[in-house]
């Protein structure tokens, strides 16, 4: 016969301690691979749904970025626009600078010729009435230079 007993053996606490705690270890485990499990579904599910709100934010962006550019390029043809027709003002106004200083230009330069004109005609005046009153002068001289020459040749002499 055998010497084992058909009782079951009966454990020390200590075994049973180790056996609870393996049996703990052993569930803690299963739920932790089931929170793994899940956290991975939850985190591919939140990937899927981020996606769309992604593409969509990119695409407002894109617009944004597309309205900003079509507000610069309006701003700037507004201001070519505006730089060209201050030119033209700008040319309109030396045209007429320029048409308005000839037109200046050339009534100083008649009003320059007729002070000349007259200027000629009151010389030519001054100068006929001068040798006319020279001529009269001369002529009144040598008058009384011949009444002095007829008085001094009529004139005796003193005898000595």
């Amino acid at each position: 016969m055998s010497s084992n007993a058909t009782k079951p053996e009966e454990k020390g606490f200590f075994e049973k301690v180790k056996e609870t705690i393996e049996e703990l270890w052993e569930g803690t485990k299963d739920t932790a691979e089931d929170v793994a499990d899940v956290a991975e579904e939850k985190f591919d599910d939140l990937k899927k749904a981020v996606a769309p709100k992604k593409r969509a934010a990119v695409r407002k962006a894109t617009t944004a970025k597309a309205s900003v550019k079509k507000e610069i390029d309006k701003v700037a043809s507004k201001t070519k626009a505006a730089v060209k027709e201050t030119k033209a003002k700008v040319e309109d106004v030396k045209a007429k600078a320029e048409t308005k200083a000839k037109s200046i230009t050339t009534k100083a330069k008649a009003a320059v010729a007729d002070v000349k004109k007259n200027a000629d005609t009151k010389a030519k005046a001054v100068s006929t009435k001068a040798k006319a009153e020279v001529a009269a002068v001369k002529s009144a001289a040598a008058k009384k230079a011949t009444v002095a020459k007829k008085a001094a040749a009529t004139k005796r002499k003193p005898m000595l």
